[in-house]
């Protein structure tokens, strides 16, 4: 008889070498290919462009802005991802105003990539733009705008007209750098403390001053309102006058001595006086 354990052996054929080594080298190649499609593949976020680094045919690609969304990139090319939403730039600095004082400012300034001009940016300022290109443009203008003023106009009137210089100057200057300017702030003017003192009690003073100007010039512009009216009344009375002759007065006296005699209710005695003129007695 056969032995069991032999015969289960001999149903079972050994395993083929080549076979084994055909699945490991199709498990390298799948790994191998999954390992490629994930470095070739980039993800750009919502907010943010990509910038294409062509190694081998180029540099970078200048005609493409990479939008949003999943790309695929060859393993020896790299996609140079940038933040497109607005930012802010702040800056606390310190400048002098026209007379040479010294004024703390902070400013700042909200800016953006040109998305259309964005292979450019990277060529030409690249990923640390902000600190080569915006910051250093804010400063400039900055001290430029402040420079024009007195401490006196930067404390009270001159504020909204600074900060629109400050952005006019700095937009001129990142136009040409593909950098969007959108808007430039003026958080906060610091002058020394005697200086604002100094500022106040002047301020406080022209107010005063204009207080008193007006009610003066009140007063003045009543007087001459009175005059004016007195010369009306003086001059009427004196043209008046002037055109009360001895006939008017007589025709008048007149005038009035008829009227009295045709109402019903009066009883009337006239007698006429040395002058001519009617003399009216008593109502009994």
């Amino acid at each position: 008889m056969m032995d069991a354990r032999n015969f289960n052996l001999n149903i079972n054929p050994p395993a083929n070498p080549k076979n084994i080594l055909r699945y490991i080298v199709i498990g390298c190649v799948g790994l191998f290919v999954l390992v490629v499609i994930f470095n070739m593949s980039v993800t750009i976020s919502g907010g943010q462009a990509g910038v294409l680094f062509r190694t081998f045919s180029g540099g970078i690609d200048r005609e493409t802005t990479y939008g949003e969304g999943f790309h695929i990139v060859a393993p020896w090319n790299d996609m140079i991802v940038y933040e497109v939403r607005q930012q802010e730039a702040k800056e606390t600095m310190a400048v002098l105003s026209s007379n040479g004082l010294e004024i703390s400012i902070d400013i700042s300034g909200w800016f953006q990539p040109l998305y259309s001009r964005l292979p450019q940016l990277h060529q030409e300022k690249g990923q640390e733009y902000l600190d080569r290109v915006v910051r250093p443009s804010l400063r400039s203008a900055t001290r430029s705008v402040i420079g024009r003023y007195t401490p006196e106009e930067i404390y009270s009137s001159k504020r909204d007209a600074i900060q629109n210089e400050i952005f006019i100057e700095t937009k001129k200057i990142l136009d040409k750098q593909y950098v969007q300017l959108n808007e430039v702030l003026v958080r906060d003017i610091t002058l020394p403390s005697t200086l604002k003192t100094a500022i106040e009690n002047k301020l406080k003073q022209e107010q005063e001053s204009l207080e008193y100007e007006f009610k003066l010039s009140k007063a003045q512009k009543e007087a001459e309102r009175q005059l004016i009216d007195a010369e009306g009344k003086a001059r009427a009375n004196r043209i008046l006058s002037a055109s009360l002759t001895d006939m008017i007065l007589r025709e008048k006296g007149i005038e009035a001595t008829l009227e009295l005699a045709r109402s019903p209710n009066a009883k009337i005695v006239v007698v006429g006086n040395k002058d001519g003129m009617p003399l009216i007695l008593g109502n009994q």
